[in-house]
């Protein structure tokens, strides 16, 4: 008899297990194809349009893509299941990178416009697919689940911005412009990615929670069984947290290679900047994960608001020609990003049930994208009208709105 009770729990965690490791294999892939709009978007923008006041219009572009697709996924994933959702999301950014490197070819900026709004579905697919990471396990381990699934996009992030003089060299080879060479490698990765995906990712994990009986789900720290209101207090506190560090992060990190270049780095020198930070927004996924599960999701929360203050301060303050000192607060930009969404990730898991779920983060997901959307197009508008260091230090001071959001759920269940 006990056998019998204990065979679902066995078959349960074998499926997780294996779930991870697709997921984590799809996300080397679209790692580096995330890495492309990030390290060369503001400078083929500021190459093509002639103006640096638009040079975050690639960054708004993409990640308002990236909100439109973000509510297309979870729609898609709460009728067909995960798999649907993530092999559909990173084809659409493959396309979309396709037609931004033909749109550089042909020097067209209308379709350089579009393209980059499609090419923003892959973001949201790299971000949505954390998700999948945590729909059968409980509370307990939710943390570590998401954190799994993030630091599995480090090899192709990192990688990414050390390629792009190798990416744009083989570009121009082929009479292509350098900095499309980037995004041809992300339609490549984000194509194999969803290969994987369509190919490996069965049975379907969100499915397979669905028909869990529902004792199986348990609730989060301190949150009461049923409440899973989708815009209750909880859902509010993790959603605030992550579009505050989405916003302060792609504002600050969207100008930082105009403001390299402006002051005679080369391309060399800015995706080793934008891979330190990369390497911050991943890499400490196992410790972040840890620390949510066991310390708490309100007090990671939190050290994600301190965490971009301190980044913000350090960026503005370093001289413009230390690039170890750029990469240092570029880096700590990305753990403060770290944070706040493996930390806002489980605290809106925990108050959404299997049934609601992925309709329910989408909507999140739509929320935290618009926000990065806003940064980007604000932060060229707000550096051209003042500085870099005033950029910074602003986004740094805005961060800590995090604190009240979380401060006001602790207070309703604890965390």
């Amino acid at each position: 008899m006990a056998t019998t009770h204990a065979d679902p729990a066995v078959a349960r965690e074998a499926l997780h297990r294996r779930t991870l490791a697709v997921v984590m294999a799809s996300q080397v892939f679209s790692g580096a194809g995330l890495a492309a709009g990030v390290t060369v978007g503001a400078l083929l923008a500021q190459s093509m349009l002639g103006t640096t006041s638009l040079s975050g219009l690639p960054s708004a572009l993409f990640t308002a893509g990236s909100a439109a697709t973000a509510l297309l996924i979870g729609r898609l994933s709460h009728r067909l299941g995960r798999r649907a959702g993530l092999t559909a999301g990173y084809l659409a950014g493959a396309l979309g990178g396709a037609g931004v490197v033909l749109a550089a070819t042909l020097g067209n900026i209308p379709l350089l416009l579009v393209s980059l709004l499609v090419y923003g579905a892959g973001t949201a697919t790299n971000l949505q697919a954390r998700y999948a990471g945590a729909d059968l396990v409980g509370a307990d381990r939710r943390g570590r689940a998401v954190s799994a699934v993030l630091v599995a996009t480090t090899l192709g992030a990192v990688a990414g911005p050390n390629l792009v003089t190798v990416t744009g060299r083989a570009a121009e080879q082929w009479h292509i412009p350098a900095l499309a060479g980037p995004f041809a490698l992300a339609v490549v990765g984000y194509a194999i990615a969803a290969g994987i995906l369509f190919v490996l990712l069965r049975p379907d994990p969100l499915l397979v929670a669905r028909a869990m009986p529902a004792a199986q789900e348990a609730p989060g720290p301190g949150d009461p069984p049923g409440r899973a209101a989708p815009f209750g207090a909880s859902v509010t506190a993790g959603a605030a947290t992550m579009v505050l560090t989405q916003l302060v992060m792609v504002a600050v990190m969207t100008m930082t290679p105009v403001h390299m270049k402006a002051h005679g780095h080369g391309l060399g020198a800015t995706g080793l900047v934008i891979a330190v930070h990369i390497a911050g927004m991943y890499l400490p996924s196992p410790i972040t994960g840890v620390l949510v599960d066991r310390v708490g999701r309100i007090p990671v929360a939190v050290a994600a608001g301190v965490t971009l203050l301190v980044a913000g301060v350090v960026s503005a303050t370093a001289p413009e020609s230390s690039v170890a000192l750029l990469a240092l607060a570029l880096g700590l930009l990305g753990l403060g990003w770290n944070l706040g969404l493996v930390s806002g990730t489980a605290i809106v898991t925990d108050a959404t049930p299997p049934q609601t779920r992925a309709k329910t983060q989408g909507a999140v997901d739509l929320c935290v994208a618009l926000s990065g959307a806003g940064g980007g197009i604000a932060s060229g508008m707000i550096m051209n009208a003042t500085s870099y260091a005033a950029l910074s230090v602003t986004g740094g001071v805005l961060a800590l709105a995090v604190i009240p959001f979380v401060a006001s759920s602790g207070r309703r269940g604890r965390y």
